[in-house]
C-alpha cells in the first residue's frame, strides 16, 4: 500500500514475506498465490507492497539472470503486488524447525554475508516499480556480540567498505539506487542505536544506515525520538522501518506460567529488563561488562533463561506478536512504543523514513491457542496487521493513494 505525507512524499508500508518457508523461485511465486493476493483483496486495494525475503541460493541465481529478473517483476505487477525493499538478515532456512543463533551466519565478517547482500541489491534494482524513489535492503547488524575483538570489527569495517562500492556499482549499471540498513537486534554487536552510533559513524549515508525495527528499539527500551534524533545526530539515515511489537510482562514474576505459555523451539525470544535502558556500551572480547545492554544483570538470550534467571522485571520480550491482537493478561506488548515511533517519523514536516515492512515472522510458533490454522488464516491475519499500520498512519494524517488497477492484474 501506498500513503502520502503531508510534506507530498509517499510512503511505502507492505509485509515481510519472511513468514513463509519458500527459498526456491517456484515455492516463492506460489506464495503470492496463497497469501498475498488474498491478503490484497481483503484490504480492497490495487497494489499491495511485500518486503520480499529471498534466501541466498535463489537470490545468486536471480542475480545472474536479468530474463528471470524480469519475469519475478511481471509475476508480481500481474497480481497487483510491488517490492521497494528486500530483508536480508536471514541467509536461508528461517522456517527451520530450530533456527535460533543460526540466523547470525554468516556475518559481516565473511564474503558470504557481503556476495548476498549486493545479489540482493541487484536483483531489487530490476524489481522496484518505475516511480519508486530508492530501494532498501534491511541485514544483520554486523555479527552475533561473542565472539568480538578488534580483528573480527576491522574486517567487518573493510566489507562494508565494499559494500558501499558494490551498492555504487549497482545504481551505476540499473539506475536505481538501493540502500542497506543495518538492524540493531538485542544479543548482537548492535543492538541499540547508541552501538548503531558507535559502530556504524562515519559509513557512506547515501548507502548504508540503519532498519529500525520497532519491536528490537522498545526491547532496548528505548525512547523512540531520542534514538531517531541520536541516528540524526550521528549522520545516520533510517532506511526502513519495520512495523512490529515485543511481547511485554510488566511482572514476570506474577506472569511466568502465562511467559512459559511462549517459550518455543525455533527461535532465540531475547528478554530484557528495564535496567538495560541506560547501557550503552559496545560488546567487550570476553564476558558482559557494566554499560552493556546485554549484561546478564538485565538481560538473557532466550525467554527460557530469563524464567531461570529470574531478572528483575518488568521484562519486553524478542517476541514478534501480532500488531492488532495483543497477548491476553497479564502479557502485553509494545504497541505503544510503535506509536510512540510512528508519531515521531511521520508528523514532522518530512517522513522519517519511506520504506514500513511489518515483520511479524512468528504466526508459526505463537501459543497454540492463537497460531492460525491453515493459510486462510494467515493471510486474515497479516491482513489485519497492514489494516491496523495503515488506520495508525492514518490518524497521524497520511492518506492513502489509489493507483489504477495495472493492466492484467487479478482482480
Amino acid at each position: 500500500m501506498r500513503l502520502r505525507h503531508a510534506g507530498g512524499a509517499t510512503v511505502h508500508l507492505g509485509y515481510c514475506t519472511n513468514v513463509h518457508p519458500a527459498e526456491d523461485l517456484a515455492g516463492i511465486l506460489a506464495q503470492l498465490d496463497t497469501y498475498a493476493v488474498p491478503v490484497r483483496e481483503s484490504l480492497g486495494v490495487d497494489l499491495l507492497g511485500l518486503g520480499l525475503w529471498l534466501a541466498a541460493p535463489v537470490a545468486a541465481e536471480l542475480a545472474a539472470d536479468a530474463r528471470l529478473r524480469r519475469r519475478v517483476r511481471a509475476e508480481l505487477g500481474h497480481r497487483g503486488l510491488e517490492v521497494v525493499t528486500l530483508n536480508g538478515f536471514p541467509y536461508a532456512a528461517f522456517q527451520a524447525p530450530v533456527v535460533k543463533g543460526d540466523v547470525y551466519h554468516p556475518d559481516w565478517t565473511t564474503p558470504e554475508r557481503l556476495a548476498y547482500t549486493l545479489d540482493l541489491a541487484r536483483v531489487l534494482a530490476d524489481l522496484l516499480p518505475d516511480d519508486a524513489a530508492r530501494g532498501s535492503v534491511s541485514t544483520l547488524p554486523l555479527a552475533w556480540r561473542r565472539p568480538w575483538d578488534t580483528a573480527r570489527a576491522d574486517a567487518a569495517r573493510r566489507r562494508l567498505d565494499q559494500l558501499a562500492a558494490g551498492l555504487t556499482a549497482v545504481e551505476r549499471d540499473s539506475g536505481r539506487p538501493v540502500r542497506v540498513g543495518f538492524e540493531p537486534e538485542p544479543g548482537c554487536v548492535v543492538e541499540s542505536t547508541g552501538q548503531a552510533c558507535a559502530l556504524l559513524a562515519g559509513a557512506d549515508p547515501e548507502r548504508l544506515g540503519v532498519c529500525l525495527d520497532l519491536a528490537h528499539l522498545a526491547c532496548a527500551w528505548e525512547e523512540p525520538a531520542e534514538a531517531l534524533a541520536r541516528l540524526a545526530a550521528a549522520g545516520l539515515p533510517v532506511v526502513k522501518v519495520q512495523v512490529s511489537a515485543a511481547l511485554e510482562a510488566a511482572d514476570p514474576a506474577g506472569s511466568a506460567d502465562a511467559l512459559r505459555r511462549w517459550v518455543e523451539p525455533r527461535f532465540l525470544h531475547q528478554t530484557r529488563a528495564a535496567g538495560c535502558a541506560a547501557a550503552t556500551g559496545v560488546p567487550a572480547p570476553a564476558g558482559p561488562y557494566p554499560g552493556d545492554p546485554a549484561d546478564p544483570a538485565w538481560a538473557a538470550d532466550d525467554l527460557d533463561l530469563a524464567l531461570a534467571a529470574r531478572l528483575p522485571g518488568p521484562w519486553r520480550v524478542h517476541y514478534h506478536v501480532p500488531l492488532h491482537a495483543p497477548p491476553e493478561p497479564p502479557l502485553g506488548s509494545t504497541v505503544p512504543v510503535l506509536r510512540a515511533a510512528l508519531t515521531a517519523l511521520y508528523t514532522g514536516p518530512e517522513v522519517g523514513c519511506d520504506h514500513l515492512d511489518i515483520e511479524t515472522y512468528t504466526w508459526g510458533v505463537l501459543p497454540v491457542a492463537r497460531r492460525p490454522r491453515g493459510d486462510a488464516e494467515l493471510a486474515a491475519g497479516i491482513a489485519a496487521e497492514l489494516a491496523f499500520a495503515r488506520d495508525e498512519l492514518v490518524a497521524l494524517g497520511l492518506t492513502p493513494t489509489g493507483r489504477a488497477t495495472p493492466a492484467g492484474v487479478r482482480r
